[in-house]
């Protein structure tokens, strides 16, 4: 199956003149160096750099279109209302249901490659309505196989930073631009490397357990499943305590289930080790 339909997803399209510069100071994304017929992810964080809402945002004639969890569409509308003020910005929910993938050799048929995917080597794209009747469970299958988490399913909203979902490594963080809101202090977690919790694929001889599932070393939690497919699934965990994990043998359990965890290939980030003069290693 190379085609999805994902009735879950909302859209949101941003236009005006002040557009461009309303989303730059204010979302994780590089909106002004946004490409034509490209989606990439972003969020919208608190002041402390926590994700308060997450998205795909992508270029739309002289406007941009936001895609997000259906849950969260209004209460997202709701904050950029409140951020708008005075702005020559319009905002409204478009009126199609869900949104359409396709990807390898249907890939061609979106509207926008999707940029998450293609740093993971996956040819995706993206449309607005129902274009296709394949199940979302392909889709699932296919986001554990790249990487890729979304708010609700591996973790919650308010309980992240944009490092510990890789928005730093699939092209949904800049560190070049400009402020926005919670700008400060995923800045200083760049600077001082002091990025902990990332997302991993974990992978078990025998199905996984339910998603919230502990995963566990020698007894103490190190993550928590996300979403789940089969024996395959997304987890969001402590790298450094994985890598203490991993370099002194001791087992690691999705409940009673044997795992193994990695990280996505194409982060270039590995686990740290531990040493007798402490921990090292994080990126490679």
């Amino acid at each position: 199956m190379t085609k999805a339909y994902l009735p879950t997803r909302s859209l949101i399209r941003i236009s005006g003149k002040d557009a461009q510069d309303f989303l730059h100071s204010l979302i994780t994304t590089d909106v002004e160096g946004l490409p034509e017929s490209e989606a990439r992810p972003g969020a919208l964080l608190t002041p402390q750099g926590k994700i308060l809402f997450d998205f795909l945002i992508w270029r739309d004639g002289e406007g941009y279109v936001i895609e997000t969890g259906a849950g969260s569409r209004d209460a997202l509308m709701k904050r950029l209302m409140m951020y708008k003020l005075r702005a020559a910005v319009d905002l409204a929910v478009l009126p199609e249901d869900g949104v359409t993938v396709f990807w390898n050799e249907e890939a061609d048929r979106g509207a926008v490659v999707d940029g998450a995917f293609a740093k993971a080597g996956i040819s995706l794209s993206r449309t607005s309505g129902q274009h296709a009747d394949g199940p979302a469970e392909a889709y699932q299958a296919l986001r554990i196989t790249a990487g890729l988490v979304v708010s609700g399913e591996d973790y919650a909203l308010q309980d992240a930073f944009p490092h510990d979902i890789l928005l730093d490594k699939n092209g949904g963080l800049s560190f070049r631009k400009g402020c926005y809101v919670g700008q400060e202090v995923v800045s200083r977690m760049q600077h001082r490397g002091t990025a902990r919790r990332r997302v991993a694929q974990v992978t078990a001889q025998a199905p996984l357990p339910a998603t919230g599932t502990d995963i566990t070393a020698g007894g103490k939690p190190v993550g928590t499943l996300g979403s789940v497919f089969g024996n395959q699934a997304l987890a969001i965990v402590r790298i450094d305590r994985v890598g203490d994990a991993v370099a002194n043998g001791v087992p690691l359990l999705a409940g009673d289930v044997a795992v193994t965890i990695e990280l996505p290939a194409w982060t270039g980030l590995t686990f740290p080790a531990e040493t007798a003069g402490g921990t090292e290693g994080a990126e490679s």
